[in-house]
């Protein structure tokens, strides 16, 4: 489902991706750990083309994402393109950006309504199926500031999947919330990647990776220092980064 191949992301002199290359395969769930500003959340962005790469290519589903080739060189897709590629890829951030001044309900359904077109009565039907399976049906009609952040952020979740992605991206979902509500936000992503939707995850939460992923990827200074078998990489880290990395963790 998604490939890298060399990617590379440089913000004025600071290079911060230096030549990622990995692969999610359809319906597998793939983590991303590692310290904070060793590129994993600009890695996650440059999937979905919030940010451009600067070298190397970006494949989702087998498309080129953000870009066309002509030959050997390539050209940036118009942004009306590029937000099309976007509509198939759900993003879940750190912070939950919902509407304020819309309900639970409203802000699942506006993005299908405006931007896929979806009649407002379909919307509705598959926003509440949504609320229900991340266990907020009855906060259909309630406004984001009644919620606490771990319902915000099922919520958003809900919200990402109303647009039917095939790839779902999380940038440390659970980071923003307390300790306590972590567990609600987890079982969804759990209940997520047990219904076979690919998934690539930004996080710290070492036991989902654990139990959860196909693929545990330690990125460090803007490389992939080791990827594997979730248990085997954190029980038997074979670069001494990672073990020093994990070694503080668990």
């Amino acid at each position: 489902m998604v490939r890298a191949d060399r990617v590379c992301k440089s913000f004025g002199a600071v290079k911060v991706l230096k030549g990622i290359s990995l692969e999610v395969g359809r319906g597998q769930v793939t983590c991303l750990i590692g310290p904070s500003g060793s590129g994993k959340s600009t890695f996650l962005r440059c999937i979905n083309h919030l940010e451009r790469v600067d070298a190397g290519r970006l494949y989702v589903d087998g498309e080129l994402v953000g870009y066309a080739e002509r030959g050997s060189r390539l050209y940036e897709l118009h942004p009306r393109a590029a937000a099309r590629q976007r509509r198939d890829i759900g993003m879940v951030f750190q912070h939950f950006n919902l509407f304020p001044h819309r309900t639970v309900l409203e802000n699942v359904i506006e993005a299908p309504i405006l931007v896929k077109k979806v009649k407002r009565d379909a919307a509705i039907e598959r926003a509440r199926d949504l609320l229900g399976r991340v266990g907020l049906a009855s906060k259909a009609d309630a406004y984001p500031a009644q919620l606490s952040g771990g319902q915000q952020q099922r919520v958003a979740i809900a919200r990402a999947l109303a647009m039917e992605p095939k790839l779902m991206l999380f940038d440390e979902p659970t980071s923003a919330l307390d300790p306590e509500l972590v567990g609600e936000v987890l079982a969804v992503m759990r209940d997520l990647a047990e219904g076979g939707m690919t998934m690539v995850v930004v996080t710290h939460e070492m036991g989902f990776a654990r139990e959860v992923a196909d693929q545990l990827v330690f990125m460090d200074g803007g490389v992939v220092v080791e990827a594997g078998d979730p248990r085997e990489l954190l029980s038997n880290p074979k670069e001494s980064r990672t073990r020093e990395f994990l070694s503080r963790l668990l």
